[in-house]
């Protein structure tokens, strides 16, 4: 696809990627990520969200192993309390959150590219992805 470069011609966006999860899907844009569940995705009570990366604290991660299912989430003022307490109480919030994608072991890949591609997105915003 080729380009107006010419004086005052706006400048090309960049596409949208695709991340496939766990029973869920995320498409990750330059400013938001839009996070569309499945219908056994939804049973948890985790709904379909659309996270601004702006407003995002902290990416929280675990990668998936063999045995454990991991995640990426993408945890805003809503999930402060939840950073504080570790606990088998509060992995089971963060897998049940809107704003959280799970990966399994086969995914590990698309795991570690959404996990890069969000880390970048949220610095691009001027956020700390580290907390």
């Amino acid at each position: 696809m080729a380009y107006d470069l010419s004086k005052g011609a706006p400048a090309p966006k960049p596409e949208a990627q695709v991340f496939k999860g766990y029973v869920a899907t995320v498409t990750l844009h330059q400013d938001r990520a839009d996070i569309k569940r499945k219908l056994m995705g939804k049973v948890s009570g985790a709904k379909d969200s659309v996270i601004p990366l702006g407003a995002v604290i902290k990416v929280q991660s675990k990668e998936p192993t063999r045995l454990v299912n991991g995640y990426v989430q993408l945890a805003t003022e809503e999930d402060r309390g939840q950073l504080r307490i570790a606990t088998a109480e509060a992995q089971k919030a963060i897998a049940n959150n809107s704003r959280t994608v799970l990966f399994t072991w086969n995914q590990r890949k698309t795991y570690a590219a959404y996990l890069a591609a969000v880390t970048a997105g949220v610095q691009a915003q001027g956020g700390n992805p580290f907390g």
